[in-house]
């Protein structure tokens, strides 16, 4: 790799990544409160950029609080687009950058029409989904511009069927489709059981990630270090889904919501974008340590155990 490593701007994209994970905080906050729609004007909030700290009671907390993170991250990104123009010589990178401020763009004005459009045609569950697509191109950021992503480092033979490649890049698209039945079902458009077959869908496609992983790369420290965290963090969310579901019928008949059920609704959420997050950090290790199917392996340098 001849890329040369920035601290600065790499230790900022990594300050996006977790503002990001603080708006999935914002983001499930709002639904779980049902605070949608308390504020019903876009862009401004009452009629004001930075409404009176007392007008923001109940629910209109929650969705100030949402938008104020949002446009925090359309910040954060633009000035992340600027330092990879000002600080890196890899296009591609300067390209995704731009992307990624596109992206907070889109999903600014997919969350004005959630407003606008009063939670209808979906719209709710297209802007829940598409802030994932955001959050990825911001992790990849942070991933490529590492220490770790610019320094040379050991290649790795897939000799196993299907590639490596394959697998992890099914893996994230299946936790990616979960992610889509789980907003349909938070945001009521669909019923409990596609989330909930979804759930074992993603079961078999991280255990054969996870295990195909072991088998082929049981040597390489990152890889076995994903593999571990890639099985506890979908064990996690899987009984935070549990949690969650039981939450809600054993409140059912309570005052709503009930704050058992929003903190572990809010919770399964955030580690859901994060299993995906994850996933597709997997398939960057994989990019980086294994070369694909036509690709030159370096074979002077071995791995050890780790």
């Amino acid at each position: 790799m001849t890329s040369t490593y920035n601290p600065g701007v790499h230790k900022f994209a990594v300050f996006a990544v977790c503002w990001t994970i603080l708006l999935f905080v914002a983001g499930a906050l709002v639904t779980s409160k049902d605070a949608a729609l308390s504020v019903t004007d876009w862009p401004k909030s009452h009629g004001s950029w930075v409404p009176p700290w007392s007008s923001l009671q109940g629910g209109d907390f929650f969705e100030f609080s949402h938008r104020f993170v949002a446009g925090g991250l359309g910040i954060l990104t633009l000035l992340l687009a600027i330092l990879l123009v000002v600080k890196e010589s890899r296009v591609w990178l300067r390209w995704l950058g731009a992307i990624a401020v596109f992206g907070v763009l889109v999903q600014a004005i997919l969350g004005g029409q959630v407003v606008v459009r009063l939670l209808h045609y979906w719209l709710p569950v297209i802007h829940a989904c598409f802030a994932q697509i955001v959050f990825a191109a911001v992790l990849g950021i942070a991933m490529f511009t590492s220490k770790w992503w610019v320094s040379e480092q050991p290649q790795l033979e897939d000799k196993g069927s299907p590639s490596i490649h394959f697998l992890t890049m099914l893996n994230a698209v299946v936790i990616y489709l979960q992610v889509i039945l789980g907003a349909g079902f938070r945001h009521k458009e669909i019923p409990i059981w596609p989330h909930a077959a979804g759930a074992l869908a993603v079961l078999g496609t991280v255990t054969w990630t996870a295990v195909a992983l072991r088998k082929r790369f049981g040597g390489s420290r990152e890889l076995g270090r994903a593999r571990i965290l890639l099985h506890s963090i979908f064990g996690a969310q899987f009984l935070l889904g549990l949690l969650a579901y039981w939450s809600r019928l054993t409140t059912a008949d309570a005052p709503q919501p009930m704050p058992v059920m929003v903190t572990l609704t809010v919770i399964h959420t955030v580690v859901g974008a994060m299993l995906f997050a994850f996933s597709v950090l997997v398939v960057l290790l994989c990019y980086r340590l294994v070369p694909r199917s036509g690709e030159v392996a370096a074979t002077a340098r071995q791995v050890t155990a780790g």
